[in-house]
């Protein structure tokens, strides 16, 4: 993630991009954008603001070399000579434009930016952004005419959120450019991540943590609440958490020791991981360095209510692990015919 408090726009420039496949073309802009402070104020961090929670980080890819990657070698170009910044700016859009083959893509502004001041991991750089307005919202616009106000519609860019966007630090690792990305309409990630800026994660720890948490959160619907229930996928994912907290480095073979007492859990677990790994072409590694920042955020995202068809749901808390374990039975009422879940409680909050 990126503080933005001393950062600044240097260059800024709009162009438009349309879609090979409908046959709309591109629309290239002669020069800079001269903002007035208004709309320099509001976009400043309209563009940044994304970046800020952002905790993955990726590096270019190529299958042969990476010199031969498109934007790494735009980007290379523009950092070593600032006056390139328009004509290298519009080969960005012609390769954005290259990479549209089917009718989904949609056509829309892009801008590039050269940023100044940005800091990441205690460094201050700068860095060249490339984002795609997709979306125009309506919004009503009054005027003035005839000693009268009157309103009309017009469309305009949301200022709340940036459809896709990019940040290209002028900072590497032995890995090469860091890069952020984010993508609020997933429908075309592989547009936008493979196609156009052929980008992988960084391998760290973030990634490696990412990863596991992933695996884990697949084995959990799959094979966990499909064979033992809700509760069971329930407790897992609330171990998987704790797991994480209390350990600055995961060893897969302690997981496994402290999350499974059955041993046919532990092989179908195995088995799952392989399976996930020949899937998702990644290997996930034995022992890596936990990301306290990635577990955070993945957890927020855990779902850990246990639906029922009566209309009754019952809601887990991921940080308390041995709660369903201690305080939730799950049985079967045999006059019934159903199953049923028994909590124990001392008071109602």
């Amino acid at each position: 993630m990126i503080s933005r408090k001393n950062a600044a726009i240097s260059k800024f420039i709009i162009h438009k991009v349309g879609n090979k496949f409908n046959d709309t073309k591109n629309a290239f802009s002669g020069k800079t954008v001269d903002f007035d402070e208004a709309s320099y104020d509001l976009m400043l961090p309209f563009l940044l603001r994304p970046f800020g929670s952002v905790v993955q980080s990726y590096r270019f890819n190529h299958h042969a070399n990476i010199t031969l990657n498109e934007i790494n070698s735009y980007c290379t170009q523009i950092f070593s000579d600032e006056d390139s910044f328009i004509d290298i700016s519009k080969h960005m859009v012609t390769h954005l434009y290259e990479q549209s083959n089917s009718a989904q893509i949609k056509t829309g502004d892009v801008l590039i930016v050269m940023f100044e001041g940005i800091e990441f991991r205690d460094m201050t750089t700068n860095a060249i952004g490339i984002f795609k307005i997709e979306s125009k919202v309506n919004f009503f616009q009054t005027y003035l005419e005839n000693n009268s106000y009157d309103v009309l519609v017009q469309k305009g860019i949301n200022s709340r959120k940036v459809d896709k966007g990019c940040l290209i630090l002028n900072q590497s690792d032995g890995e090469g450019n860091i890069i952020l990305s984010v993508d609020n309409n997933s429908y075309d990630t592989q547009y936008w991540t493979n196609h156009f800026l052929n980008i992988k994660y960084a391998d760290d720890a973030n990634n490696h943590t990412q990863q596991y948490i992933e695996l884990c959160k697949e084995f959990s619907t799959e094979v966990l609440k499909t064979n033992y229930g809700a509760k069971e996928q329930n407790t897992f994912l609330a171990k998987t958490v704790d797991f994480f907290k209390e350990n600055e480095i995961v060893n897969v073979e302690r997981f496994k020791e402290d999350l499974f007492e059955d041993e046919k859990q532990i092989r179908q677990f195995e088995d799952y991981k392989k399976e996930y790994e020949g899937e998702q072409n990644v290997v996930l590694r034995n022992q890596f360095d936990v990301a306290e920042a990635v577990v955070n955020k993945e957890k927020k995202k855990f779902k850990t209510d246990i639906k029922l068809d009566t209309n009754i749901q019952i809601k887990l808390d991921i940080d308390a692990p041995d709660a369903s374990t201690e305080y939730l039975e799950r049985g079967y009422d045999d006059d019934k015919k159903m199953h049923f879940y028994k909590v124990f409680f001392n008071a109602e909050n």
